[in-house]
């Protein structure tokens, strides 16, 4: 199933600079990592989606960014629940929380877990802010290595063992291509769209 319990379409960014990402997969090797650019307007949301698209991820499972900013102190942003049942304080809600808020070049990183129990970690840090180019289109996907995970391999440990050809369902990822990645195939989703969406599953 799809991610729930959306808010609010995301803010759109403006005609400014563009923002430079890379995110890189953690506790996994050879590095699974893509480099990203998405508007300077973005929220965390914005990035989310970006994320998901560039990584090759479904979105079935649900999200949560970790950021230490050095005044705001430690924050968790991501999709609280409606019910208010989170443990502990719920984490912010990304559609409403600016990257630039939280992250600065050469200052912090973000961490951004997705799918809580197979807990595939991604670094998040943003290189450097751009000129926005006349014509060009964003988010865009301007280099990566190697092909995303399976969904509910087992994270880390379960997509190690596939790689080497360990797993005991080696048989149904026999097509799956571990270094297999080209960047000009990535396809970006509306951000806004995909809240809609999201907000008609939890109608339903």
């Amino acid at each position: 199933m799809r991610a729930r319990r959306p808010g609010p379409p995301a803010e759109r960014g403006g005609p400014g600079g563009v923002l430079q990402f890379k995110i890189v997969l953690e506790e996994v090797s050879p590095p699974v990592w893509r480099r990203i650019l998405l508007p300077a307007g973005c929220t965390f949301w914005d990035l989310h989606v970006a994320i998901q698209d560039a990584m090759g991820w479904s979105d079935y499972h649900l999200h949560e960014y970790t950021v230490r900013h050095p005044v705001k102190g430690v924050g968790r942003i991501g999709i609280p629940s409606p019910d208010g049942d989170d443990f502990g304080e719920p984490p912010l809600p990304g559609w409403k929380e600016k990257v630039t808020g939280w992250l600065a070049p050469k200052r912090n990183t973000a961490s951004y877990e997705y799918d809580f129990g197979d807990g595939w970690v991604h670094k998040v840090t943003l290189e450097k802010v751009l000129p926005r180019e006349r014509g060009a289109r964003y988010p865009r996907c301007i280099g990566g290595a190697r092909a995303c995970p399976p969904e509910d391999c087992g994270g880390p440990p379960g997509y190690m063992d596939i790689c080497r050809g360990k797993s005991e369902y080696q048989e149904a990822y026999s097509d799956f291509d571990p270094a297999a990645f080209d960047p000009r195939k990535v396809r970006f989703s509306d951000p806004a769209r995909r809240l809609r969406l999201a907000q008609s599953d939890e109608e339903e």
